[in-house]
């Protein structure tokens, strides 16, 4: 017998012990709504659309002139932008949104959950969420392929989608599916490890500098990331189901996801680094909700952890890999 059951089913102790129970549940409830009280500063330029992306950022910016950039030309025009930076404010940021009408919201503290639950309750009529990470690289049609996959999945009525993300080459689940698309799965063997459907810094994909700038293209095996992104999208709309924890660098969701789980969860310290991506994963196995990943979209992740010295000072050294090609 567990000691979760002895204290339940003694008659001397189970009172107290369920009135404890139901004490526990109550304050973690309560804690779930402390960022509602958070201090924050919103420069709102929200046009009330029922779409929404929020752009996790601030820590990157030697990025920006890139994946900024990106998502001005490639962002649809039926979605409000909200860039969010935990922690701290940032006057380029500010001004590169004032500029292209985007919305800026900026916390006290550094939390990537507050600042999430924050941005999307700014934003009450938005019914479908994106959220994207700093080090992403968006390509063309990137938005409307997620929705139009998201939309699809729902049609057909096989799964209850969780969310929706594209093909991210450096990626736990998605390097393998790369891999399969083009042929390259025993290059990649011979050159790193043997790819399988895995996360984790115990994988190389996670953890070796060399196994992500295989993907942005060195040794010429892989194409440009919009050339990548090109070719899937020529092939008819279809999807894949991830059946391992999916890393949530850009993600479209319904409103309802997060408002069934009650906003993602917070907490009293801490940054809730990654705390995110683990609730959502362990909400799809919890509900029966399937992690849809688009075959038809490509976007581009700098790099993990573990591959980001060595993957800035690439980006620096190798612009041209990650910046836009325009079709020939």
């Amino acid at each position: 017998m567990g000691i979760k059951q002895f204290f339940s089913s003694n008659t001397l102790i189970s009172g107290t012990y369920n009135q404890l129970r139901k004490l526990k549940r109550k304050i973690k409830k309560k804690q779930r709504y402390l960022w509602r009280n958070a201090k924050y500063t919103f420069a709102n330029r929200s046009k009330g659309r029922d779409k929404m992306c929020v752009l996790l950022a601030g820590y990157k910016p030697f990025l920006y002139y890139i994946s900024f950039e990106r998502l001005n030309k490639f962002l649809d025009a039926d979605i409000d932008m909200c860039v969010a930076t935990s922690g701290m404010y940032s006057s380029e940021i500010a001004k590169y949104c004032e500029e292209h009408g985007w919305s800026y919201l900026s916390t006290e503290r550094n939390n990537v959950s507050l600042v999430q639950n924050l941005a999307i309750d700014l934003h009450p009529k938005a019914e479908y969420i994106y959220k994207i990470d700093e080090d992403i690289f968006v390509t063309e049609n990137s938005f409307s392929t997620l929705m139009e996959t998201l939309k699809f999945v729902e049609a057909e009525g096989k799964y209850k989608p969780n969310f929706v993300a594209p093909l991210l080459p450096i990626n736990g689940y998605c390097h393998l599916r790369v891999l399969e698309k083009l042929g390259l799965t025993e290059k990649y063997e011979q050159l790193f490890e043997k790819p399988k459907y895995a996360a984790g810094v115990d994988r190389m994909i996670e953890s070796n500098p060399e196994a992500a700038k295989f993907f942005w293209g060195e040794g010429g095996f892989i194409p440009h990331i919009d050339d990548l992104n090109r070719k899937f999208q020529a092939d008819r709309l279809s999807y894949t189901v991830c059946p391992i924890r999916f890393s949530i660098g850009f993600i479209l969701f319904r409103r309802k996801i997060w408002c069934d789980m009650e906003g993602f969860e917070v907490g009293r310290t801490g940054s809730a680094m990654g705390l995110d991506e683990l609730i959502l994963c362990k909400l799809a196995m919890e509900k029966s909700l399937a992690i849809i990943i688009s075959e038809n979209c490509v976007a581009g992740h700098l790099s993990f952890g573990h591959q980001n010295t060595a993957m800035k000072k690439y980006f620096e050294e190798h612009p041209e890999r990650f910046e836009l090609q325009i079709e020939q």
